[in-house]
This record gives C-alpha cells, sequence and structure tokens, in this order.
C-alpha cells in the first residue's frame, strides 16, 4: 500500500516545489543580463543580448567641471526646495487635492542630455533591483523619481540611452518615448517596433501607463485603473510643458493623511500645470521621489528606507526596492 501510494506523494511534492520556483524565478531571483557604467561615466552604453552579460568600465567623474563637455561652470544655487545653475533649474512645491499630498518637481533644462535614466545596479536584468535613492546616489542625480519596473515583467519595449535592451512587445500596450532632442510622445508597442523607434530618435522609452495627456487633453476616462489596483493610490508621473520643460509628479496615498489619486484625478492635476504630453510610471509603494539626498514624500510598504525632508523615518515611510528611475543630473 505504501508503494502504490509513494508516487502520487512525490509527484505532488515535486509539482509543488517546481510552483515555488517558477513563483521566485519571477518574483524575486535575481538574472543580471547587461551591466553598464552609470551616466554620470560618460561610457557609452552598447547593446547585448540577453544571454551575454557585457560590462563597460570607466573613471567615474569625482568631479565635473567647465572643461568638461555639457558640465556647469557655474557655482549651483540649492535650497530646500530648489536646485539653480546655468543649465538646471529644479522647483519643488507641495499641493494638497483630493485629501492627497502631491508633490511637483518643475524642471528647466538648457539641454536633453540632463533628462536621464538609470537601472537599478547598473545592470539590465530580471528582478535586478534597488531603492530609488540608491540608484539616485548611484548616479550623483540632483532629483529622481521612479520609473516603470521594467523588470518585473517578460515584456514590453526596454529602451535606455539609445540602447535597445527588450524588443518584444507587450502588444496593446502605450509607452511614452522620449526623443534626442527632449520631445515626448506617447506610443503603443503594436504599431512601431523598438528599432523603429530608435532609428526615429527615440533616446528613452518608459513602459508601464497609461497616457494621461496628448496635445494637453486628458486621454484617460474617470473608470481607467491599472490593472485591479484601487483607484486611489500613491502616483508616479512625468510631463512635458514645453521643449526642455518638464514636470515630475509624485503623490502619496493609502494612508490616513494622504488617500492618493485615480488615473483620471492625475490627469486633470497635470493639466491644471498646463502639462501637454503626461504619462503614468509604476506607482503604488513604488512612488518616490528624492531631491538632493533625501525623499521628498512618503514611500510606502518598502524594504529599506531613509528619512524624508520631513524627517521621518517610520516603517510606514519605506522604499521599495525597484528596476529603474528617471532622473535629472550631469
Amino acid at each position: 500500500m505504501f508503494k502504490k501510494n509513494i508516487f502520487p506523494v512525490l509527484s505532488s511534492i515535486a509539482a509543488l516545489l517546481f510552483t515555488i520556483y517558477i513563483a521566485l524565478d519571477t518574483f524575486v531571483i535575481s538574472h543580471a543580463y547587461v551591466t553598464v557604467a552609470p551616466s554620470n561615466t560618460g561610457a557609452i552604453n552598447t547593446y547585448a543580448s540577453s544571454a551575454t552579460t557585457a560590462t563597460i568600465s570607466s573613471i567615474a567623474m569625482d568631479e565635473v567641471s567647465s572643461d568638461d563637455e555639457g558640465g556647469s561652470s557655474s557655482v549651483p544655487v540649492l535650497t530646500d526646495s530648489s536646485y539653480s545653475d546655468e543649465n538646471i533649474q529644479i522647483t519643488i512645491s507641495t499641493y494638497r487635492e483630493n485629501d492627497t499630498d502631491i508633490y511637483v518637481a518643475d524642471i528647466v533644462l538648457s539641454s536633453p542630455e540632463y533628462l536621464k535614466t538609470a537601472l537599478a545596479k547598473s545592470t539590465y536584468g530580471k528582478n535586478v533591483v534597488d531603492t530609488t535613492s540608491n540608484i539616485a546616489d548611484d548616479n550623483n542625480a540632483i532629483l529622481a523619481i521612479n520609473g516603470d519596473y521594467y523588470g518585473v515583467q517578460e515584456s514590453g519595449y526596454v529602451i535606455r540611452s539609445g540602447v535597445i535592451y527588450r524588443s518584444t512587445s507587450r502588444g496593446d500596450q502605450e509607452d511614452l518615448a522620449i526623443y534626442e532632442d527632449g520631445s515626448m510622445e506617447i506610443i503603443n508597442e503594436k504599431d512601431v517596433s523598438a528599432q523603429d523607434l530608435l532609428n526615429s530618435g527615440v533616446y528613452n522609452l518608459l513602459s508601464f501607463g497609461p497616457g494621461l495627456l496628448q496635445n494637453g487633453q486628458i486621454t484617460v476616462s474617470e473608470n481607467d485603473e491599472v490593472d485591479k489596483a484601487m483607484t486611489s493610490n500613491p502616483r508616479t508621473a512625468i510631463g512635458m510643458i514645453d521643449n526642455l520643460h518638464y514636470i515630475f509628479v509624485v503623490a502619496d496615498g493609502r494612508t490616513s493623511a494622504s488617500e492618493g489619486l485615480s488615473l483620471y484625478e492625475l490627469a486633470q492635476f497635470m493639466q491644471s500645470l498646463d502639462v501637454q504630453t503626461a504619462y503614468n510610471l509604476d506607482g503604488g509603494g513604488s512612488s518616490t521621489m528624492y531631491f538632493n539626498g533625501e525623499l521628498v514624500n512618503n514611500p510606502i510598504s518598502g524594504t529599506g528606507h531613509k528619512g524624508n525632508r520631513s524627517g521621518s523615518t517610520s516603517s510606514s515611510n519605506s522604499e521599495r526596492s525597484v528596476s529603474d528611475i528617471v532622473y535629472i543630473g550631469y
């Protein structure tokens, strides 16, 4: 009797172990495919297939001098809520809308080169993550927000700093294309290949969505939501007001102090700031804004934390590790 029953038991155990492995491989186990130098080192990223690890090394610049191409020759003026030099102007404001604390970074640049993206641990891969703060520190970012968390997806285009890392379409997926000249456009992956986007001048592509505004008009409905998430959530969004004039927006949510926003409320808010093109990035526990070495907002449900600008270091105000950031810096 025992021998007759042992095979079904072993089969069940094997199936359970396989299921656990698949879950771990999908959400936990890191797979590093390509390693690149941080953006501020001046190294040129090169394409490598997902089956190959290519390491690009260079000596990091500790200082940016007036002789460096694209460098700043002026002494920056820095306050708790602003940064200004000859190339970058940032002003951070706090709003209270829909019972929600919303943090807005208004950014004016002299060149699109100062709008950048960076990968966690300077590595493209699956489940390769770090906090927004740490990624920002690694790249000497002045200002940063979390990106699209590409690393938990099996498909969806990934283009960073003029390099295609993933060219598998996610079908009817809205992306934000950021071109070499700094302009922005919302595109759909079903309409164009990753290579065609690169050929047309796309330098960075963010694949989360949906798009919120096009030509200043709201493109989401009151019922639109990301997957089956709650209507009111912490949110992160990026937008463009005019040539080289950008907006980063992060809204707190899911707390007694801050309810969070729906996608439609987020779009309405950004429209009120005269944003012409706006795009929703990864939200929820990922939503984080970082400025001058400190958190601006109050992230939730993370795996590590730093104090924010108000001095809070409670366990409820903690950063989730993410795959990537969008940032401003040299």
